[in-house]
C-alpha cells in the first residue's frame, strides 16, 4: 500500500510501486473506475479489439455460435 496526496490543482502522483505493477511511464494514459466509494487504476490497453477478445470464450459453451450462425443461413 502507498500513499498519496492531491495537490492544490487536484492532481495525484501515482507512487512508483503502483507504476511499476501496472507498467505505465510518463505519458501513457489511465483508467480511472469509480464504483461506490472505491477507485480503481487500470492502465488504458493500447488497442481495445486486443483487450476485448476472448472474453466471451468463457460464456459461451463450446460450438454455440457456429450453431447459432448456421441457423442464420
Amino acid at each position: 500500500m502507498a500513499e498519496a496526496a492531491l495537490s492544490s490543482k487536484n492532481q495525484i502522483v501515482v507512487p512508483r510501486e503502483a507504476r511499476e505493477a501496472l507498467g505505465v511511464h510518463a505519458g501513457d494514459k489511465l483508467l480511472i473506475v469509480v464504483r461506490g466509494d472505491t477507485v480503481v487504476i487500470l492502465p488504458r490497453p493500447g488497442s481495445w479489439t486486443k483487450a476485448l477478445r476472448g472474453l466471451a470464450k468463457e460464456v459461451y459453451p463450446s460450438g454455440y455460435l457456429d450453431e447459432e450462425r448456421a441457423g442464420w443461413e
